[in-house]
């Protein structure tokens, strides 16, 4: 077999296209990272106000997750390859010329230009993604999702020092990337739609098409991604606070705490779908949820050290499904497979986020342990939508069947 080409198995992937995918959604992300990390520099240097700073971040989330869905419908109606590569390049074009932007109002419009970027790459990359996994959809989706957990944890890494040695326009060198994984991706573009499906996986495909879509399960999928999003990122915000606060810590173990967090999602991205390939979507996505309230539990219980523990399997537990609701999205919309991912990866976690701010004024109001207390009835919630879900998508009824 040719190196590159995808194999004759039903479970065959292209990992030489997958992942040239993985690293541009992984440099595609970094942006999105990179603009919280930017904050306190242009706060300090630029003297933006709270409010301002806010707008930036506002800015970031509406263009990159609000308005995916909008590009999700435009490839639906015509496949367009090139979104890819353009929307790395835009990516990383906008967040670089935030440092040497000479007024706010130019500030604001390449922070928009950068998350139009992200909204561009993801619903079409997550259609290729999903078309050269071959067979193993939910393992293919689990590498494409970790190169942008990857970017987004890097975004902060790499701008720091950058700001810090070279002043603002240090963010200048974060257009490299977007330029060079933006060349490779235009390069590797017209042999990925050249690719060909498994005889076994066109049979699936043809017959998914010729289906209606199931826009009911389809909702129901997107409410428990927007509760997942929401108790992800209200516990990235008040772990560290959480032990510091009330455990104690000092604010190097706080941030170590949210490190465990985020670096154990990216391990449980990596495991998930290699696992929910093979025992299935929906049983996956209900054990993995279920799991979070009581790690939560004894999360709240524990001392540092423990707690510690607790904290990295929640961030396993809660991560490990991302990739396999994308692929139960774009199973449910399988002649939308762009609005699906559109959705699946940009509004609901777009509104989740949002959401996750209100945990805010429960921590104002009560404190950071009654707020993660509160968090902890999301995955509940989670599980009583899973429970409504048709037990395996049309993809993989079809899948035993061949």
């Amino acid at each position: 077999m040719a190196a590159g080409t995808i194999s004759s198995a039903p479970t065959g992937m292209d990992v030489r296209a997958m992942s040239t995918l993985s690293v541009g959604h992984a440099v595609t992300d970094l942006s999105q990272g990179a603009v919280p990390a930017l904050l306190p520099f242009l706060i300090d240097q630029r003297g933006y106000s709270y409010a301002a700073a806010s707008a930036l971040v506002l800015a970031s989330t509406l263009s990159s997750s609000v308005i995916q869905p909008l590009f999700g419908l435009w490839s639906d109606r015509a496949s367009l390859a090139l979104l890819v590569p353009i929307g790395v390049l835009l990516s990383g074009l906008g967040i670089g010329v935030v440092g040497v932007a000479p007024s706010y109002e130019l500030t604001f419009l390449a922070v928009l230009v950068s998350g139009l970027g992200v909204a561009a790459f993801h619903p079409e990359g997550s259609r290729h993604a999903s078309r050269v996994a071959g067979a193993r959809r939910a393992t293919g989706m689990s590498r494409f999702a970790v190169g942008g957990n990857i970017g987004f944890a890097l975004g902060p890494v790499l701008t720091t020092p950058l700001v810090l040695l070279f002043g603002l326009p240090g963010t200048l060198a974060l257009i490299l990337p977007g330029l060079l994984a933006g060349a490779v991706l235009l390069h590797e573009t017209p042999r990925m739609k050249r690719q060909t499906a498994t005889a076994s996986a066109r049979a699936v495909e043809a017959d998914t098409r010729s289906e209606p879509s199931e826009w009911g399960p389809f909702a129901l999928l997107g409410g428990v991604i927007a509760l997942r999003t929401f108790f992800y990122f209200g516990l990235s915000t008040f772990v560290p606070l959480y032990f510091i606060v009330e455990l104690g810590a000092s604010e190097a173990l706080g941030n170590a705490a949210l490190s465990a967090l985020l670096a154990a999602g990216v391990a449980g991205t990596l495991i998930g779908g290699p696992l929910a390939d093979r025992y299935g979507r929906r049983k996956f996505l209900m054990t993995t949820t279920a799991a979070s309230a009581p790690l939560l539990l004894l999360f709240l219980v524990s001392g540092r050290g423990p707690a510690l523990v607790f904290v990295a399997l929640i961030g396993a537990f809660t991560v490990a499904n991302f990739s396999i609701t994308v692929v139960m999205s774009q199973e449910y919309l399988p002649s939308r497979v762009g609005l699906a991912s559109g959705v699946s990866l940009g509004l609901a976690i777009g509104l989740g986020g949002v959401g996750a701010s209100a945990a805010g004024l429960v921590a104002d109001a009560y404190g950071v342990r009654t707020a993660i207390e509160v968090l902890g009835v999301l995955p509940l919630l989670g599980v009583a939508l899973i429970l409504t879900l048709p037990r395996h998508t049309r993809h993989e009824r079809l899948e035993r069947s061949l």
